[in-house]
């Protein structure tokens, strides 16, 4: 048409050599891409949302939370390989590792890059915090300072591990986009927004005492709504689960503060809620945090099973456009039953693989099976796994009836409009 050919380039012998078949392959992904964008493959409102939402990505990470204050003066953390260590202050009382272990360690990062200085890493007989280091090991290490920039101590905080978290997400990112393209993408986007939204908005409004329900209403809605929209694109079928999703998520929530109530658990059962007290922060609603964290933990299995039933739906809908609205309906709910199953035992295991160690102590000091399921904190983990399964068996009716009531309404008034299009040929004379 426009006198060019349809490929992507002519590789002849003159053309070939180091980087022919990569441009070609270049050429051949945009080509592709702004063919289905013409095509209307790929919805150009959704090309805006995305750009608008990694704008949104970029002010989130720079957003100040509040809280940025150094609490450690005079100090800076930096990356340092352990050359040599010394364990002679180092006893074992039991099981538990007391006293100190003094290590040289050689600055990788900082003002004083390539430094040897050396550190102490303090046992506090506490296994879960204790750790050991080795020659060749990579430690975070946190240098105090006097007024003159010189190091007066350095302190052993914990093994390196950013490097490795780091490579485990690129290796996460590379098979999602390897595996479902432009939509593993947005995918990695509504994982860094839903990161970003608890770090940046969420838990600094907490901090500040904004209401914790409310809050995590907010956040947790907003995240449903990015999510769909991003994954599922400007659809039906997003539009569904969008629905679904913020109706059954305000139902747990509410059994959330009713059960927490009934089962008289307070916030103090978190891991860490007696040190945020501590800290400053004695006003919090450490009950009203916890059960936001009920909420926010189901919302996003609802979340997931919601979308699955109306790609599903949807998929029915498509391939059979005459099915009846029952039908349809009757359809979500056969495979919401098929998905519920799964999906509870999956929330269930979750929640029990965080536990698991607790339960074993329980077990063996051969503590009777009704005091267990009576202790405070096994009772918050069944009040958690219990309302969540709650929320995913009502996604799967409500989801179907929204999806019929949506995806049938628009085939009876085509209907509708056929069956008058025929009585009006019908009264033409011959």
């Amino acid at each position: 048409m426009y006198g060019r050919s349809n490929n992507c380039c002519l590789i002849t012998p003159e053309k070939t050599g180091p980087g022919t078949g990569r441009q070609c392959a270049g050429l051949s992904f945009a080509k592709e891409f702004i063919l289905k964008i013409n095509r209307k493959d790929i919805n150009k409102k959704e090309i805006v949302f995305v750009f608008l939402f990694v704008c949104v990505l970029i002010v989130l990470a720079f957003l100040p939370t509040g809280f940025e204050k150094q609490i450690y003066l005079h100090s800076e953390g930096v990356q340092a390989d352990v050359v040599d260590v010394d364990n002679t202050g180092v006893y074992n009382n039991g099981l538990i590792t007391q006293g100190a272990q003094d290590c040289k360690v050689r600055i990788l990062t900082g003002t004083h890059k390539g430094e040897v200085v050396s550190g102490t890493n303090y046992f506090s007989g506490k296994l879960e915090f204790d750790k050991v280091f080795d020659i060749g090991d990579t430690a975070w290490v946190l240098l105090e300072f006097d007024d003159g920039n010189n190091i007066i101590s350095a302190n052993m905080v914990d093994h390196y591990r950013i490097n490795l978290e780091v490579i485990l997400l690129c290796v996460f990112a590379v098979c999602l986009i390897a595996f479902s393209g432009f939509t593993g993408i947005r995918t990695l986007l509504s994982f860094a927004f839903a990161l970003l939204s608890i770090w940046k908005i969420l838990i600094p409004c907490m901090l500040k005492g904004v209401h914790p329900i409310l809050a995590a209403l907010v956040v947790g809605n907003v995240l449903t709504i990015a999510t769909l929209l991003l994954v599922a694109g400007f659809t039906r079928k997003a539009y569904t689960a969008i629905a679904s999703s913020v109706l059954c998520s305000l139902v747990t929530c509410l059994l959330a503060v009713v059960m927490g109530d009934i089962f008289k658990i307070s916030g103090a059962v978190m891991q860490w809620s007696e040190s945020l007290l501590y800290a400053g922060f004695e006003r919090l609603d450490l009950t009203g945090i916890f059960q936001a964290g009920i909420y926010l933990a189901c919302s996003g299995a609802i979340l997931d099973l919601a979308i699955d039933i109306s790609a599903a739906l949807e998929e029915i809908h498509k391939n059979n456009p005459d099915i009846s609205r029952k039908s349809l309906i009757g359809s979500g709910i056969t495979i919401g039953r098929s998905v519920v199953g799964s999906q509870t035992t999956t929330l269930l295991l979750a929640y029990m693989g965080s536990y698991i160690s607790v339960m074993m102590v329980y077990m063996a000091q051969g503590t009777p099976f009704m005091n267990i399921l009576n202790s405070k904190m096994i009772a918050s983990e069944i009040l958690h796994t219990l309302v969540g399964c709650i929320g995913l068996v009502l996604v799967s009716p409500l989801t179907s009836f929204i999806c019929g009531f949506i995806y049938i309404r628009k085939k009876k008034s085509s209907v509708c409009t056929e069956g008058a299009r025929n009585l009006a040929e019908e009264s033409l004379p011959e």
